[in-house]
């Protein structure tokens, strides 16, 4: 649906976007991540057509977004993280000024936009003035008038943004309906959002393609070797020497107590190696009192940060 080649953008002396490819592919909702400043929102602006770039090609759906933009931007929706809404208009006459705008075929607007409405739940205001939605509906009139026209591609641009979290949820079931039928590109700074709602993960990080994979694949390949947290009541140092005399042992670091005053440690198994069983009666025979222990799990938020600080891996 989407090829990237060897795309740069440069501002001055500022390379925002440093000769990235990648490709999306139809039927899958795509997550895009990046620190601040990585790049994401440049290469987003570039892909919708809204900025040039300064060497490299997107192709959508076949066409050349700089030498054939109306026939590429035929075949995206889009969403900025601010909707482009007309407050002065009621929802109707919105969606088909928007439908008029994209050229779509006129005996088939009316239908365009009522399915739209359905799909997106705003039919029951479609004949209130925008100005007087609430935020969750206003994002909802958004989402429409990028769905209008069944285009190939929807690209959401932090679409949550200041929404309640039961609008967040509502969103997000939106978003995964939409997937049934389109291919989403979704850019957030809410991980946990992505994670809920991407098969793929694109993570980009000084305006290069740093990690590219399933959000379980990620985390599966950032966590390496088993690593296990164990809550102990008890003398540390006897405890941390007996997990220690483990072969399958890697290291053993001391976390902060908590709240409660009961020490925290971390684990470190050898590759492939599953230490729970020797780790818990090596404990015993140190006389620590074991109050917990479960294996320690990343988030995408760890898988994140790992990648960006490091430079990455594809």
């Amino acid at each position: 649906m989407i090829e990237i080649s060897n795309l740069v953008k440069k501002y001055g002396d500022n390379t925002a976007v440093n000769d990235l490819t990648l490709t999306v592919e139809p039927g899958k909702i795509y997550g895009f991540l990046g620190p601040n400043g990585a790049g994401k929102s440049t290469t987003m602006n570039i892909i919708t057509g809204y900025i040039g770039a300064t060497s490299g090609t997107v192709k959508i759906n076949g066409h050349d977004i700089f030498s054939e933009p109306e026939a590429a931007k035929k075949c995206v929706g889009y969403l900025p993280e601010v909707p482009p809404l007309y407050v002065d208009m009621t929802v109707w006459e919105y969606l088909c000024f928007v439908a008029e705008l994209k050229k779509l075929e006129k005996s088939l607007r009316k239908r365009y936009v009522e399915e739209a409405m359905q799909t997106t739940g705003v039919t029951d205001v479609k004949n209130r003035m925008i100005r007087n939605l609430s935020k969750g509906y206003r994002q909802r009139v958004g989402f429409a008038q990028a769905i209008l026209g069944y285009p190939e591609i929807i690209i959401l641009d932090e679409p949550t943004v200041g929404l309640d979290p039961a609008q967040i949820i509502e969103v997000r079931d939106l978003i995964k309906e939409l997937g049934e039928k389109h291919t989403v590109i979704l850019s957030s700074h809410i991980l946990t959002e992505v994670s809920a709602v991407c098969d793929h993960v694109f993570i980009i990080s000084k305006g290069k393609l740093v990690a590219s994979d399933s959000t379980e694949n990620l985390v599966g390949l950032m966590s390496g070797a088993q690593e296990l947290e164990v809550t102990i009541v008890g003398e540390t140092e006897a405890a941390k020497s007996a997990l220690l005399a483990v072969a399958e042992v890697e290291r053993v670091e001391e976390e902060k107590q908590n709240a409660e005053g009961e020490k925290i440690l971390t684990v470190y198994a050898k590759q492939g190696e599953d230490i729970r069983g020797k780790a818990f009666k090596a404990l015993a025979g140190s006389h620590a009192h074991v109050l917990e222990m479960r294996t320690a799990t990343k988030s995408l938020e760890d898988v994140f940060l790992q990648i960006t600080q490091e430079g990455g891996k594809k």
